[in-house]
């Protein structure tokens, strides 16, 4: 058994790129340690975003034939997990039959712990910062996945709630965003020769600033940070005619500015009328005129969710593995969104969407 492990393992790091080969080992490792995906998925759902539907659709997708995935969905206004819809059904299920199964009111804390231990492994799933806060005010002992959140969710999350500050439930954090270092290596491999990153951020942008900051810190040279703060709505141009003198390029952090259309319109006026590209952490920008993005697809975040999931469920009892607090991960691998027509338009040529994406995975 040994050697055709081996074997295995030898295979797959000669058709692999290193990031992906450890993402891949990593998931058989899981894999082989609990026998396969968690036997038993409940997902907590407290709104209709689409990218957080397509998400569920993944998990529903992914989940083992004859397992058990349970859907609950928070009701409008509900506070807390006590108002919750329930949808059960067993994986594979023809969607006739999961609709017929019924809709039965109850706690989450009753819909979630109906299963033991000794039926399988049982993982719970909150999609959304809303979701986020109803699972961690119910107590339990199943391992606890909050997915979905974007890092000042997630700070804010650390912030008030007492549940995740005490540490005493195996809690995994899946941010929907790649990492700062993923989106400096983006700009890396798009502009090699330039330093100077301009960035307007807001004050409660700050946690998002200080990752970036740490990664640009961590390249060789380092990159040049031009940071401008706007307060306001109303502050947003100034800060922008300070910082676009100042810049190679700009970026746009996934905050309250990256969330504003109007916002994201100004800074890409802004880097289009000095010829400045601009990079961010979605599509919609590089629709709206950014010249490219690492983002992640909700199918990609489903599977680095269960995979999460399956960390947590073989850590043991307890806390999460390290002790310390919830197990955090950024989004990756990361795939990057190019608009060529913005490419063309700055006189640049870039290579295709894949090769970038693998000069990502490569870099990181």
């Amino acid at each position: 058994m040994f050697v055709a492990v081996h074997r295995f393992i030898s295979l797959l790091r000669k058709r692999l790129p290193r990031r992906r080969f450890r993402l891949a080992l990593a998931l058989a490792a899981a894999q082989f340690a609990t026998g396969a995906l968690a036997s038993g998925l409940t997902v907590l759902m407290g709104d209709e975003l689409a990218a957080h539907a397509e998400f569920v659709q993944h998990l529903r997708a992914a989940q083992e034939p004859g397992g058990r995935f349970e859907l609950v969905r928070l009701a409008p206004g509900a506070a807390d997990a006590a108002q919750a819809a329930p949808v059960a059904e067993a994986a594979g299920a023809e969607p006739e039959r999961a609709a017929n199964a019924g809709v039965r009111t109850r706690s989450l804390r009753t819909a979630a712990t109906a299963a033991t231990p000794a039926d399988g492994i049982f993982v719970t799933m909150a999609v959304g910062e809303r979701a986020a806060r109803a699972a961690l005010e119910r107590p339990g002992q199943q391992p606890l996945v909050l997915a979905m959140l974007s890092r000042l969710d997630y700070e804010n999350l650390r912030a008030s709630s007492p549940a995740l500050q005490r540490g005493q439930r195996r809690v995994g954090v899946l941010l929907r965003d790649p990492a700062m270092a993923d989106q400096l290596a983006l700009v890396g491999a798009v502009l090699p020769q330039k330093q100077r990153i301009g960035v307007v951020a807001t004050p409660e942008s700050e946690p998002l600033v200080r990752e970036l900051q740490r990664a640009a810190q961590g390249t060789q040279p380092p990159w040049d940070l031009q940071v401008e703060y706007a307060p306001d709505a109303r502050s947003l141009a100034a800060a922008l005619r300070a910082v676009v003198p100042r810049s190679d390029a700009l970026m746009v952090l996934p905050d309250l500015i990256g969330d504003s259309q109007a916002a994201t319109l100004s800074v890409l006026r802004a880097g289009a009328g000095a010829g400045l590209p601009v990079f961010g952490a979605s599509e919609g920008l590089v629709r709206s005129g950014g010249l490219a993005a690492a983002v992640s697809t909700p199918a990609q975040l489903a599977r680095q969710a269960q995979l999460l999931g399956q960390k947590l469920a073989s850590s043991g009892n307890g806390s999460s593995s390290s002790g310390t607090g919830p197990l955090v991960e950024s989004a990756a691998p990361a795939t990057v969104r190019v608009n060529t027509t913005v490419a063309r338009g700055l006189g640049l040529r870039l290579p295709e969407e894949r090769e970038l994406t693998e000069r990502l995975t490569v870099t990181r």
